[in-house]
């Protein structure tokens, strides 16, 4: 991947972030910037507070104390649709797809949530929704499209094999709009081929001018995709930087990588 920019505007700025559950500190301190354009990766070991991160981000969760910053604008005390309104939209560790219904219906329940078209309207059929309603199906479409699953628009969500649903999951979170997506452990359950195609998914993300802030193990995957590498563990940042120096780095791969690990991550 190509570095970006050291002059690039932050999108996502996490400021002195803590998270104490009782006497456990799941977060310490966590300071980290994502910058307009990147695809920054969140990794540690199980239990480092990544998904912790993710949670206070997206207002899932409040943080003992500090602040969370989108293109300069504070997400203390919103809700999470709230957060996703501003532009910034998440898919989960467990696949969270509407598992009754098609694979097509999926992405237009998730273009409704967003749509301009009023209750009244609908109820009517006024000519303004029928408009509304045929551009969603065309922008569901293309989403279909762009994630890869374009062939399976008409089969029911939970017939899907899993690596599809994670892709479904992506193609959920794009209805939104978003300006920037969080990745909870996307290729969790994929195979190396479907690894190379979410890969080529990111490429085509970030074309589209996507600030992408992910979460995964897989790390060739992680070494592969990312401009920064930003490494948790026992929940405060241990290092930070491109992936080369994160697989040097010795006290991530005393933690996490392990010299194997390391091994693999540059095969």
């Amino acid at each position: 991947m190509q570095a970006r920019s050291p002059q690039a505007a932050p999108a996502l700025s996490i400021e002195h972030i803590a998270v104490h559950f009782g006497g456990l500190v799941a977060l310490s301190d966590m300071n980290f910037v994502v910058n307009e354009g990147e695809v920054v990766s969140l990794i540690g070991p199980n239990g480092a507070g990544k998904t912790t991160a993710f949670n206070v981000i997206t207002g899932f969760l409040k943080p003992t104390r500090g602040e969370v910053r989108y293109r300069g604008s504070s997400l203390s005390n919103l809700k999470p649709h709230q957060v996703t309104s501003l532009g910034l939209a998440r898919t989960f560790q467990r696949t969270s797809v509407f598992q009754s219904v098609s694979v097509f219906e999926n992405v237009m329940i998730g273009l409704h949530r967003r749509g301009r078209s009023r209750l009244l309207d609908t109820l009517l059929a006024l000519p303004r929704e029928r408009e509304s309603e045929s551009e969603l199906k065309a922008r569901a479409a293309e989403i279909l499209a762009l994630v890869g699953i374009e062939r399976r628009a008409r089969e029911l969500a939970g017939a899907l094999a899993y690596g599809e649903q994670r892709l479904l999951g992506v193609a959920l979170a794009l209805a939104a709009d978003p300006a920037m997506l969080l990745l909870d452990e996307p290729v969790s359950g994929m195979n190396a081929t479907e690894t190379a195609r979410f890969m080529h998914l990111l490429d085509r993300l970030r074309g589209l001018g996507i600030t992408i802030l992910l979460v995964e193990h897989d790390m060739p995957m992680v070494m592969g995709v990312s401009d920064r590498i930003v490494v948790l563990n026992y929940g405060r940042i241990i290092a930070e930087g491109p992936p080369a120096a994160i697989q040097g780095n010795p006290e991530v791969i005393s933690a996490y990588l392990g010299q194997g690990a390391r091994k693999r991550a540059r095969d």
